[in-house]
This record gives C-alpha cells, structure tokens and sequence, in this order.
C-alpha cells in the first residue's frame, strides 16, 4: 500500500508534539498547498504538529500534482465521488494510524482538515472511526457516508462545514446537505457560508474554522 509524506511543521511551542493537525489537500495540489493554513492555526494550537501529505496517486489532470482518487465528469458523479472515497481510505487511514502509533498523540488531540477533494476524505475517513477526533473541518467538500454511518459504534466527531456560495467547482449545496444528515444524525455541526465566495477558502471562512479550532481544543 502507498505511504503517504508531505510537508511538515513541528510545534510553534518548540516543544514535544501534543496534537497533530492533517491537512488534505484538493484534487491536483499537493501537500504544499494547505501547509499554508498551519501559520493561521499555530496560535490556537501551540503544541500541534502539521502534516499535509500529497495524495496517493499522480493527478490525471495535471502533471505535477496528486488526487486523492480520479475525477470523472460524465455519468454520476456523486456515485463516482463514493467510489473514490472508498478506495482511498485505506491509505489515509494506515496514514493515521501510523502518526498515532509513533507519536503517541491520540485521535482525541487530532484535528482532520481538508480543501475539496480532501474534504470529502476527510469527512468520509474520519467519521468512519471509531475513536473520536477532536474535529473535522471541511472546506469546500461533500459529505460521502462511511459504511456503517449513523450506527452506535462509529464516534461522533465534531464537525466544521465551511462553503463559498459561489462555487462553481462543488456545489454549495454539499455542504447544506451534510449539515442536515449529520445534525440529524447527532452529531456537533458547525456550518458557515462564505457570501461572494467561489471555489476557494475565504477570510471569514478561515476565521470561522479558527474559532472551531479554539472550541474543540479546549473543550
């Protein structure tokens, strides 16, 4: 199976890790586009490692950058999107596993992040454990159920959706939609619109995933 690597920042404390934050990038990127978001994120979580690792696979689209799985853009894409889901999890997850057996942090202290495609793993593979994370944040993303989703033997992880209204790569409406099956399914939402926004992550997007930050690490 792949490994995955990427970019990494230690702790803003200097200190030994405490919390790890996995930053999944979007379809075509690599890991040095999201490591963007640590400096942002450093405040609130001073003992936090940083890791954005390239995706599995080399992009079809683009010669220099990595998907998480291929993108289809004929027949149903949402089905598509499920499937690729699916496959790619084993590999984020052997990815997580391996960061907690050698660092000794625990999916408690592990906030999961991701930028569109990465967004959809992030939802699909983290609240497909059966531990709790201290959060998932998904920026432009889809919600694309694990097996077994809404069953008692799955962790409620908190979530943050964020969303430009604008977005012509990913339906907005994503995101309402995972709003309202993860509500509904009991889970603790945090759901913010960025007004004027397209497929990108807005200022006032940024800040609201911050403040999702500061709640979850010092709940």
């Amino acid at each position: 199976m792949t490994k995955l690597s990427g970019p990494m920042l230690p702790p803003a404390s200097g200190g030994v890790p405490r919390q790890a934050v996995v930053l999944l990038h979007g379809y075509g990127s690599d890991g040095n586009d999201l490591i963007g978001l640590a400096p942002h994120w450093q405040a609130s979580l001073p003992d936090a490692v940083f890791i954005s690792p390239n995706a599995p696979e080399p992009c079809r689209q683009f010669a220099f950058g990595f998907q998480w799985f291929d993108v289809s853009f004929d027949g149903d894409r949402l089905a598509r999107r499920q499937e690729g889901v699916v496959q790619a999890r084993p590999v984020l997850l052997e990815f997580l596993e391996d960061l907690w057996s050698q660092s000794g942090i625990a999916p408690e202290q592990t906030i999961l992040a991701g930028f569109s495609q990465g967004a959809m793993m992030a939802l699909h593979t983290g609240l497909s454990l059966e531990r709790p994370l201290m959060g998932i944040i998904a920026f432009s993303g889809a919600f694309l159920p694990p097996d077994g989703f809404g069953s008692a033997h799955l962790a409620k992880s908190p979530v943050c959706l964020v969303h430009g209204d604008m977005d012509e790569v990913v339906d907005p409406e994503h995101s309402a939609d995972a709003d309202t099956a993860l509500r509904l399914a009991g889970y603790d939402v945090s759901y913010h619109v960025s007004p004027g926004t397209g497929h990108g992550i807005a200022p006032d997007g940024l800040a609201f995933a911050t403040t999702f930050i500061e709640r979850v690490a010092n709940k």
